[in-house]
């Protein structure tokens, strides 16, 4: 059977990977982003359809919706990223640590924006088309667990909500789970400034001995989108080659 897929931040890293995989199965699939570049690539190389949307915005994703399709069977939440990646320089005297209190309010306000509030109000714009038999799927992070800033802390609520969403959902016979990465390369998650010792260090923090890749998620996500999850709702996939270990 032919599914309707919506990915979020579909252009680059995992969201490509999952448009892949997706299409690859035969599934009609639209994928979303803020750069059309990246997004029409991913539209040649897959057959998926490109939408330009900052799911950060309610206007924007009102316009969003008259390029859906009348009913979704998946959606995967995967826009974010970590906003951090901001050096605050020094800090001297009262006025130094105002500042860096400011610097700390705005970045827990962009990282709850991109990570958290992406997630909310798409899956609030798109709730009346989620069908019966579908599957809701956040990309996390275990950053969550194991803690990196505002980052994390967004991570963390992202995983929070989406324990109500599944009992929300879950009377109409849909799914919500949260698929959370460990280190994966292949991404312009680090944008660039991850250095050659702390690629060693969390690979080594691994059980497998390597990276994650992009195509690692998208497995993931297939499976808790597939009929054999069916009784899977309100749980955390981990996939991070044993960096996090739970029992």
């Amino acid at each position: 059977m032919t599914r309707d897929i919506l990915i979020t931040g579909g252009g680059t890293g995992i969201g490509r990977a999952l448009a892949r995989h997706f299409a690859d199965a035969g599934d009609r699939v639209v994928v979303t982003g803020r750069r059309p570049g990246p997004l029409a690539a991913v539209a040649r190389e897959t057959g998926a359809r490109a939408a330009v949307c900052d799911h950060t915005d309610p206007v924007a994703l009102t316009a969003l919706l008259a390029e859906l399709p009348a009913t979704l069977d998946v959606l995967v939440n995967n826009a974010g990223g970590n906003t951090d990646f901001t050096d605050p320089g020094p800090v001297t005297g009262l006025e130094g640590t105002a500042a860096e209190l400011a610097l700390c309010a705005r970045a827990f306000r962009a990282n709850l924006d991109a990570n958290l509030l992406t997630a909310v109000l798409t899956t609030r714009a798109v709730g009346d088309r989620l069908a019966p038999g579908g599957a809701v799927i956040q990309i996390g992070s275990i950053a969550a667990d194991q803690g990196a800033g505002s980052y994390g802390a967004a991570k963390a609520a992202l995983t929070t909500w989406n324990l109500d969403l599944a009992a929300e959902l879950g009377a109409r016979d849909i799914t919500a789970n949260v698929v959370s990465p460990g280190y994966t390369g292949e991404t312009e998650f680090f944008r660039d400034r991850l250095s050659d010792t702390r690629r060693e260090s969390l690979v080594a923090a691994t059980a497998t001995g390597r990276a994650g890749t992009p195509q690692d998620i998208a497995a993931a996500v297939g499976f808790l989108a597939s009929p054999g999850a069916r009784h899977i709702t309100g749980q955390v996939l981990h996939v991070n080659g044993g960096a996090h270990r739970t029992r």
